[in-house]
């Protein structure tokens, strides 16, 4: 600890120096000493040293001890310090003057980091079955409990919504094997939870989704359907919206015509009714009048969906099993296919004409005003001339590309001369002209103010058929008839043809 420099000899510069001193015990060794005897300096868990001596010994711990080792070393517990080698001091157990790694009962290894412990596979089999055992035990239980909770409650769903009423309806017109009773759960994957981004129509009655079912065997794909669910509404209109759902599934059920829309099934488990249609994937006739362009073939597609329309409702009135009045004929009400083929939709305002024509019944809140027959506000009763007079509007609308009451004004009190004034700019040419007069015209005798004085779909369907005959070609055009002014009320009752009944005129019933 200390370099000579002479300098020192002149001048030391330390007033202090460390010293060592080099001492041992006696001047036996180890070897020669008597570790028994009264004079063995080494105390308890002390051992003798002398390999650094050449004269006596000296005592050191041993290891595992610590402290002085003239008074007696005391045991060092490694589990509390950092000089174990178990995997934490949790798997680590003191000895004297020594320690010992271990994993607990249920782990097997060593319990040293370089081992360490892992769970035994018996204990990992005993607790998936005892956990399984247990889940079992709780869950079970529950499940049944919620099951027939959701049971009940569908069932509860199913009187509510008009189940049994149905039922008994389809028994009685043998309509019990036509249709299909889906479950929930198959509409709700088929609509993905009825997203919104499956909504294609949003009525006043309910909401249209898009879905994809299979068919009851499932051996073909799945095909595109529409879902109608009903809205939830307060307690003193679910009866009437109930009976409009039923009404729609009753008279769907019993009808097939291809310019109807066809029922497939309904589910009436859920907490609102859900009617399941063939899907019909072109929009609305509201939609073809309003939206798209004007060009060379739409009046020929107007006037083909105008006599689509027209043989649907003759359909309904006079050949369907049970006569059936629509209440509820307009354009928004009428979808079109790929090849613009019509679908007449929504008969949750349908009755059937064997209903008490005395007794007082209500229009759906859907049917816009201007569609509305005016008989109807007078005697609160709707007839098979009521749907003739919606599907007059329907033609108005076709030839004007507008839905305003004053067009149809317009048409029921115009002369011949001036009754295309309101046609749709664009729609009307020389080849056209006689077809779109006639269509006007029929479209004036369908708005007669007075019901028993308009045509029957019958003679619609008639006189459509003749004027789709028509040709377009202004050289082959029949000579017009003569238009005389006539007076409509001296038409017979049940006469089934127009020949004759256009006046000069057409100012009906004002």
């Amino acid at each position: 600890m200390y370099n000579f420099s002479t300098t020192h000899l002149q001048s030391f510069p330390n007033t202090t120096l460390p010293l060592a001193l080099d001492w041992t015990v006696g001047d036996k060794n180890c070897s020669s000493i008597d570790k028994n005897g009264g004079d063995y300096a080494c105390k308890n868990n002390a051992r003798c040293d002398d390999k650094d001596s050449d004269y006596g010994y000296r005592c050191i711990c041993k290891d595992g001890y610590q402290g002085n080792p003239y008074l007696g070393c005391t045991d060092i517990d490694e589990c509390m310090t950092a000089k174990h080698t178990c995997i934490s001091h949790k798997n680590c157990e003191n000895t004297d003057g020594n320690y010992t790694c271990f994993c607990r009962t249920w782990q097997s290894g060593n319990g040293r980091r370089e081992g360490g412990c892992n769970v035994h596979p018996l204990v990992i089999v005993g607790a998936v079955v005892g956990f399984v055992i247990l889940f079992l035990g709780s869950v079970i239980p529950y499940i049944i409990y919620q099951k027939r909770k959701l049971n009940k409650l569908r069932k509860k769903h199913f009187q509510q919504n008009g189940g049994l009423l149905l039922l008994q309806e389809l028994q009685t017109k043998n309509h019990s094997n036509i249709l299909r009773i889906f479950g929930e759960e198959e509409l709700q994957e088929a609509t993905l939870d009825f997203d919104k981004i499956n909504i294609i129509d949003e009525k006043g009655s309910g909401t249209v989704f898009k879905g994809y079912i299979y068919d009851n065997d499932k051996k073909t794909g799945k095909k595109t359907v529409a879902i109608k669910k009903s809205k939830i509404v307060v307690d003193n209109k679910i009866s009437n919206l109930k009976q409009q759902f039923i009404n729609e599934i009753i008279v769907l059920s019993g009808i097939n015509h291809k310019n109807l829309v066809k029922l497939l099934g309904c589910c009436l488990d859920t907490q609102v009714p859900l009617l399941v249609y063939e899907f019909v994937n072109n929009g609305t006739l509201f939609d073809f009048i309003h939206k798209r362009k004007v060009h060379d073939t739409t009046w020929t597609t107007r006037l083909k969906i105008a006599a689509e329309v027209a043989g649907a409702l003759f359909y309904l009135h006079s050949q369907a099993a049970q006569p059936i009045i629509h209440r509820n004929v307009k354009t928004s009400n009428i979808l079109l296919d790929d090849n613009d083929t019509a679908k007449l939709s929504n008969f949750g305002a349908s009755t059937f004409t064997t209903l008490d024509q005395n007794e007082s019944s209500t229009i759906s809140q859907e049917t816009g005003d201007i569609y509305l027959d005016p008989e109807y506000k007078e005697k609160h009763q709707f007839t098979e001339k009521s749907d003739v007079y919606s599907f007059g509007i329907v033609l108005v609308e076709l030839l004007t590309g507008q839905q305003k009451k004053e067009h149809a004004d317009h048409i029921l009190s115009s002369s011949k001369e001036n009754l295309l004034e309101v046609v749709q700019e664009g729609l009307l040419n020389e080849k056209n002209k006689e077809q779109i007069e006639k269509v006007a015209i029929l479209a004036a005798k369908c708005l007669n103010r007075i019901g028993k004085e308009r045509p029957s779909m019958k003679v619609v369907v008639t006189e459509l058929d003749k004027i789709t005959s028509i040709s377009t070609d202004p050289n082959l055009m029949e000579p017009k008839p003569n238009y005389e002014r006539g007076d409509s009320s001296s038409h017979k009752k049940g006469n089934d043809s127009i020949e004759g009944q256009v006046p000069a005129t057409l100012n009906y019933g004002r």
